[in-house]
């Protein structure tokens, strides 16, 4: 059935899941006349903190007077929110007709039988984003991987400079069950002679970057060996760079892990401006501090109850989370949780529910999409790790169960999906 609007013809796609190889991509970049070839692509791969520091690259790019994109995924509420062209979502309009002219190359690659089935959902994003930043002029785009990297449709770019932030346990089904088969998976980004910036990865996963990059001649800059973020007294931080200091920065993204993707992304800037795409430290120094990277330790307040939202959808992430809340002094908070059936979610609880004293009741809910775990079943895995010390409960609306918890009047997280943290986020707002 032909579906002639092109952004229901972009979510018709939703329904053939995940499709790794750059074949699909390929064929569509070709068909379009190349349009990743019209800009200067930065890649950035990771467990987590990819997204963070796509923004932040792309902000001080652009406080440095580039004209930049981003490309980032999943959304959290609208489809637009991927493609951001000088700090800007991109129009519906100018989507639509992007879209519009990736639906064409699709149609006729089908019936010339160069593609056997239409290609993914996030081939298609992947080559509007492509489309979109060509038909504006962008002189560099940051583009953060999807999943993995080296099967993933954003790797058929050839970068001027790649990151990888971090490698942890998530998406094993896809890139294997050691941090060395997910690091090989992560470290497909690297190109010859191309540098790769890299955040602190656990040995396993080190060795595997540094034969990478040894086989393709790429050279390999720590984050930590390059950028010192230590903070101060007065909550401030110092992001010494060699021998320089951009001194008293408040760090827009709060918790500690935000200080290392900042490091990873000022050490990125940093090869940047030895490729000539200069960006000074008052650049730096604006991107760091007004930033903005929605559902990542956000913050709310309803009628005097603190709703903190984030992101956290591994067990690397919600030890983050977990971390950042006890640092706080959060006790006898509630957590809101919903999760895809498909994520680590015993590693997830596990390290939730590790500090003492932290929840004082946890609602289980049910994430939006069909991946979902329902949050009866949720709630039975929930109870059995917690094995009595803290009462949870099923509320399958999303919505209720935030009521619920802020009912309570104690605070309140709300983790486990992307998913589920944007129709939450929007209701917050």
């Amino acid at each position: 059935m032909r579906i002639d609007d092109p952004i229901e013809f972009l979510f018709s796609l939703e329904r053939l899941g995940m499709k790794f190889g750059l074949e699909n991509i390929s064929a569509l970049c070709r068909s379009l006349g190349h349009p990743e070839r019209a800009f200067r692509p930065v890649l950035i791969a990771g467990t987590n903190g990819k997204g963070s520091v796509t923004v932040m690259v792309e902000a001080a790019l652009r406080a440095a007077g580039h004209r930049t994109a981003r490309y980032t995924s999943p959304h959290l509420v609208r489809l637009e929110e991927r493609f951001v062209i000088d700090g800007a979502e991109v129009a519906t309009d100018a989507l639509r007709a992007a879209l519009g002219r990736v639906q064409a190359a699709v149609t006729g690659l089908l019936e010339d039988e160069t593609l056997d089935a239409p290609p993914t959902f996030f081939e298609v994003t992947t080559a509007a984003a492509f489309e979109l930043f060509r038909q504006a002029n962008v002189e560099i785009a940051v583009l953060e991987v999807g999943l993995g990297g080296r099967l993933d449709a954003t790797n058929v770019v050839i970068p001027v400079a790649t990151a990888i932030t971090t490698i942890d346990f998530d998406h094993q089904a896809q890139l294997g069950t050691t941090l060395a088969s997910i690091a090989r998976e992560k470290g497909g980004i690297i190109k010859p002679g191309v540098p790769l910036v890299c955040g602190p990865l656990p040995v396993e996963a080190s060795r595997v970057i540094e034969a990478i990059c040894a086989e393709q001649g790429a050279p390999l800059v720590r984050a930590s060996d390059r950028v010192d973020i230590s903070g101060r007294p007065d909550g401030t931080a110092d992001v010494r760079i060699g021998d320089r200091c951009i001194p008293a920065i408040t760090l827009a993204l709060e918790g500690d892990h935000q200080r290392q993707n900042a490091a990873v992304a000022v050490a990125l800037l940093e090869e940047l401006s030895e490729l000539g795409i200069q960006v000074p430290d008052a650049a730096i120094r604006q991107a760091l501090t007004a930033v903005r990277w929605p559902g990542r330790l956000e913050h709310f307040d309803v009628n005097g109850t603190p709703v903190l939202v984030d992101a956290a959808h591994n067990p690397a992430g919600a030890r983050a989370l977990a971390a950042y809340i006890s640092k706080h002094g959060w006790t006898d908070a509630t957590l809101v949780f919903g999760v895809m059936a498909d994520k680590d979610v015993r590693g997830m609880i596990d390290a939730l529910l590790r500090p003492a004293d932290l929840w004082g009741q946890v609602v289980c809910t049910t994430a939006p999409g069909t991946r979902a775990l329902t949050a009866s079943a949720l709630a039975e895995i929930v109870a059995e790790i917690a094995g009595g010390c803290v009462p949870v409960e099923a509320v399958e609306d999303p919505a209720v169960a935030l009521d619920r918890a802020v009912a309570r009047a104690r605070p309140v997280a709300v983790a486990g999906s992307i998913f589920l943290i944007g129709p939450l986020r929007d209701i917050l707002r």
